[in-house]
């Protein structure tokens, strides 16, 4: 486990990940050098990373799946390895339930995911069959998620400077090149930026701040599973009535555990993503859910036994990080 002040500075980046460390520091109570030096370690020690990716304003242009996939004996952890290698698998999972690897894509179209799951994935040796679940909206991805070790008081320090929410600008492709940069290094300065893009510091200035205020581009503060509060990843598939769908979705977003929501196609329209202390609170979590939404039926669901890639980074056997995949959806498939 990480210490409390480990998770206090893992929560203040979630709250705000490029927030100057004098800020940071005044919000915990320490010197900006000193907690410069203490990411640094958990950087060192691969427990924490900042990465970056599209926001809401660009997902309606993107189309987001996620594919169920048979292995052969003893293939399953060699397989996911592989996918994991593509830019288009956001997450993979090695999971104990109805399938033996989870993927989680997000292509610039349908043909994409097509192509990807017939011509790609399912050559891969090792794979005996995919099942494929077109997600049309996603309801709450992982951002929201925090492991909540710092006060109110402490969270509105950190944002008290921070810009109201702006406009969507159109998404081009400097804010692509901006975005893949990013990725590699969610604080990096305007002027390392400026240097890496070949454009000038001010454009640099501009073009962020734009993106950030306007939901294209989502910075996110991730934590190894095996040292987190909540280590257990489980997966459920839910239904609800078509005309219920949008007021469950947003009931099921306000739970704490809640990591990721989304409406898919298939027998379960719902699928939801938890993060747990440990897998006896499932039970509690499930009973809750049914309690609040008298309608709302569990279809299945899974454990992760091992999570292989996160958010575009690859992990390893204890879930730190141990390399990233740039997360360039537009690439070719």
């Amino acid at each position: 486990m990480l210490t409390e002040t480990d998770l206090a500075l893992v929560n203040a980046l979630q709250v705000s990940p490029r927030a100057p460390w004098s800020l940071i520091g005044r919000a915990l109570g320490v010197g900006p050098v000193t907690v410069a030096r203490h990411w640094d370690r958990l950087v060192e020690r691969r427990a924490a990373w900042l990465t970056a990716y599209p926001g809401h304003a660009v997902g309606g242009q993107l189309v987001f799946a996620f594919v169920q996939v048979d292995c052969a004996p003893g293939e399953a952890v060699r397989v996911a390895r592989r996918a994991a290698a593509d830019p288009h698998a956001v997450a993979v999972d090695y999971v104990a339930g109805p399938c033996d690897l989870m993927l989680h894509l997000v292509t610039a179209d349908l043909a994409a995911v097509s192509r990807y799951v017939v011509e790609r994935l399912s050559g891969l040796p090792g794979v005996l069959a995919a099942r494929t679940l077109v997600a049309p909206h996603l309801y709450t991805e992982g951002s929201r998620w925090q492991v909540r070790a710092i006060s109110s008081t402490q969270r509105d320090t950190l944002t008290a400077a921070r810009p109201a929410p702006g406009m969507a600008p159109r998404f081009g492709e400097l804010d692509r090149a901006l975005l893949l940069a990013l990725g590699e290094n969610a604080r990096a300065t305007h002027t390392e930026l400026a240097e890496r893009l070949g454009v000038g510091a001010s454009t640099v200035r501009r073009h962020l701040s734009a993106a950030l205020e306007g939901g294209v581009i989502r910075l996110r503060c991730e934590i190894a599973r095996s040292w987190s509060p909540a280590p257990v990843t489980m997966l459920l598939w839910l239904r609800v009535p078509p005309d219920q769908l949008e007021g469950a979705a947003r009931r099921l977003g306000r739970f704490p555990e809640v990591r990721m929501c989304a409406a898919v196609s298939g027998t379960a329209n719902l699928l939801v993503g938890v993060w747990l202390r440990s897998p006896g609170e499932a039970v509690g979590l499930e009973g809750e859910m049914v309690g609040k939404l008298s309608r709302l039926e569990i279809v299945d669901r899974a454990v992760t036994l091992r999570a292989v890639k996160l958010g575009g980074c690859l992990l390893d056997e204890r879930g730190r990080i141990s390399g990233r995949v740039p997360m360039d959806f537009w690439a070719d498939v």
